[in-house]
């Protein structure tokens, strides 16, 4: 280790819980989970009186899943990452049949035109949020099995980009348009973190834009969402419909909101109040404390799944370092995209809000991202206290 890391290493090492632990990355989570339990009860009570009879049936199930991915959380954070990269191929396998078993008619269950669940008895599994564990441990441990290769040859950069494009191409049947957006921009950041050269990088930076966009403009009713986001109010009753009304939440909720629970949008004016356009009734009734709030939380986790990457790369836990930098890109870029439809910066698509829109695949897997981050965190303080064992202090927030 040379003088520099060695000395990265120490400040590493100041900064790690004595718990081993993140506190602050678990509260920020645990955080968001608590608003989006509140926010889901909120925006979907008057939907689920009317479909179920039972005003909070969306907060009993999101309630559930809730308690299933903290379990499941408890579980990741039990296991080593050695496992995950000794099964990172195993878990590509199992992603790709899944986003195939979808695609089988009688197998795969269709929801508002698309294919993107299978009924397992009372619940359904959503393919293309496991597909983003799966494709992460397998970029993570290919980066580390062939990173010199991919620093240096075509071919080692261009192998995981045909994966990736197959994983796209699945998701682009279902059809789930924003799932591939952000896996593949995901897979493009981790393996800029790889290492890639910035003019490989950037060439196919260029070349999956065009891909993506050829796909929105040969689509209709994509070019139809694309038409509608540049001029909303040119339509405001049919194709502008969801974004007006998402921009007439904002606008009632103003500087403080109208108050938890009387957001007039969510009474069957806003389509899918509770699950991809939440964050615009959070705002009409929380106002812009509570739009901000959100913002710098996801901001916080971001932030600080890219610090316990840094600390793992400079412990020579490269496969732990990966899988961090992945999480925290893809966490980032899906809560920025579906921010960005909410508020109208960008197109809108069916992408979820991690922690607070209404989805028990989504949830689950959410608490499962954070905690690989806070294992990835336990391990470099074991890493850091075996070497550095009487500079270790709690970390400055």
């Amino acid at each position: 280790m040379t003088g520099y890391h060695a000395g990265m290493a120490a400040i590493v090492a100041r900064r790690a819980p004595r718990t081993g632990y993140d506190p602050w990355l678990a509260g920020a989570a645990l955080m968001l989970l608590a608003i989006g339990l509140v926010m889901v009860a909120s925006a979907s009570i008057t939907i689920a009186e009317r479909l179920h009879g039972e005003p909070l049936h969306y907060f009993y199930r999101q309630s559930a899943a809730a308690v299933l991915g903290l379990l499941a959380a408890f579980a990741v954070l039990k296991t080593p990452l050695e496992l995950w990269e000794r099964a990172s191929v195993a878990l590509l396998v199992a992603g790709i049949a899944l986003l195939l078993l979808v695609l089988v008619p009688g197998i795969g269950r269709e929801v508002n035109g698309s294919m993107r669940w299978i009924r397992l008895g009372p619940v359904n599994l959503q393919s293309s949020e496991l597909m983003k564990i799966c494709l992460i441990a397998y970029l993570a441990g290919y980066l580390v099995r062939h990173g010199e290769a991919v620093r240096t040859s075509f071919s080692g950069f261009i192998r995981p980009v045909i994966v990736v494009t197959m994983i796209a191409g699945l998701l682009l049947l279902e059809p789930d348009y924003g799932a591939a957006t952000v896996l593949f921009a995901t897979a493009l950041g981790m393996l800029f973190m790889g290492g890639v050269p910035l003019s490989r990088f950037f060439a196919w930076v260029a070349a999956a834009g065009m891909a993506l966009a050829c796909l929105a403009l040969l689509s209709p009713y994509r070019l139809q969402r694309l038409v509608s986001f540049m001029d909303p109010w040119s339509d405001p009753f049919n194709s502008g419909f969801q974004l007006t009304q998402a921009l007439i939440a904002f606008g009632r909720g103003e500087w403080l909101g109208v108050g938890l629970g009387s957001s007039v949008q969510k009474l069957f004016y806003l389509p899918e109040a509770h699950t991809d356009f939440v964050f615009a009734v959070l705002a009409e009734e929380l106002g812009l404390p509570g739009t901000a709030c959100v913002i710098l939380l996801f901001t916080f986790i971001v932030w600080r799944g890219l610090l316990i990457a840094q600390a793992a790369s400079l412990s020579n836990k490269l496969f732990a370092s990966y899988m961090a930098y992945g999480i925290a890109i893809l966490i980032g870029m899906q809560a920025f995209i579906n921010m960005g439809v909410n508020m109208g910066v960008l197109p809108t698509k069916g992408l979820t809000l991690p922690f607070l829109s209404y989805g028990s695949n989504s949830l689950v897997v959410s608490c499962v991202l954070i905690a690989l981050l806070l294992r990835v965190e336990y391990e470099n303080h074991e890493v850091q206290r075996r070497r550095l064992p009487d500079v270790v202090t709690p970390y400055a927030a």
